[in-house]
């Protein structure tokens, strides 16, 4: 049986300073990432005069929230971690147009200690959405429907935090209008997906996506048809750059991902090497960009050496 949100005093005192910190930075809303249904009237009447919107991973832990008359996102992102989730529901906020790119946002969470709400932070969407509209995620899901290329992005995200082996990763997945981008490729060697089944090659199963992870740290382009299956591995990408305008910093992967996405109907997911820096190409520009959270630490064995005999 699920268990309910009990708004203790210690919830209510977060919330109503996530909500002062509100007013102090001119934010346009909070929102309460929920991991269990509360008394959704009670929470209005501490906040009255703030816009909250909700978000959580299952239908029933945000029961009864719409009817309250509370904006709501469904996530079924049980397994991903927080900052994953808070930049999907921001996401489809702004998808459907409850939130502008540019807003600023107060998250309130479970940052610490499961089912317990206990951290706040600030998020400015203009850093990460500054050129994203509503009609370019419609477009977005028009060109590859949003099921293939979230799967697309959970990975791209998940290959920029956590590297291979300790080490640093950049790729370029290139999803959707599959059969030109292939015809604006070539392989710069063996293709490791090559001779598999389609299903063998399918991102929805976990162990593809893993075989991948040990594939992205080879040379070269995944292409990916609109159903989610890789079609090719390590493929060049030969398309003009001619028109194609980037921000200084950004190497051949990103000029690559632009060139195929200028020429062909497809959408480009690219991995920065040096950051985990995960950009969205559409039409030859970036239409999003996500970080990740930053690598995980690397531990080491602490080096003693005993003091030399007197």
């Amino acid at each position: 049986m699920l268990r309910s949100l009990k708004i203790t005093d210690q919830f209510q005192r977060l919330v109503e300073l996530a909500a002062r910190l509100a007013g102090e930075v001119s934010a346009d809303a909070l929102m309460l990432l929920v991991e269990a249904p509360t008394d959704w009237s009670l929470l209005r009447q501490f906040l009255p005069d703030i816009r909250l919107l909700l978000a959580a991973d299952t239908a029933d832990q945000i029961e009864g929230a719409a009817e309250a008359g509370f904006p709501v996102v469904l996530l079924n992102m049980a397994d991903s971690p927080v900052y994953e989730k808070l930049t999907q529901a921001l996401l489809e906020c702004v998808a459907d147009e409850i939130l502008a790119p540019g807003a600023k946002v107060i998250a309130i969470y479970s940052g610490f200690e499961a089912d317990t709400i206990d951290s706040v932070s600030i998020v400015n969407l203009g850093e990460h959405l500054e050129r994203l509209t509503a009609r370019d995620l419609r477009l977005l899901e028009t060109h590859v429907p949003l099921d293939t290329l979230k799967t697309v992005v959970d990975l791209a995200v998940e290959i920029g935090r956590e590297g291979r082996e300790g080490k640093p990763v950049g790729t370029l997945f290139v999803v959707g209008d599959s059969r030109k981008v292939l015809a604006s490729s070539h392989p710069q060697g063996f293709d490791p997906v090559r001779g598999y089944t389609r299903k063998e090659r399918d991102l929805g199963d976990n162990r593809v996506r893993e075989g991948i992870k040990e594939v992205a740290q080879l040379d070269g382009a995944f292409v990916v048809a609109s159903d989610g299956t890789v079609e090719a591995a390590c493929q060049y990408i030969d398309a003009p750059a001619t028109t194609i305008t980037l921000s200084k910093g950004l190497g051949s992967r990103h000029w690559a991902a632009a060139a195929i996405t200028r020429k062909t109907r497809s959408i480009a997911v690219a991995v920065s090497e040096s950051t985990g820096t995960v950009r969205i190409f559409q039409n030859g520009e970036v239409v999003l960009r996500i970080e990740p959270f930053r690598r995980p630490m690397k531990w080491k064995d602490f080096e003693y050496e005993p003091p030399a005999p007197e």
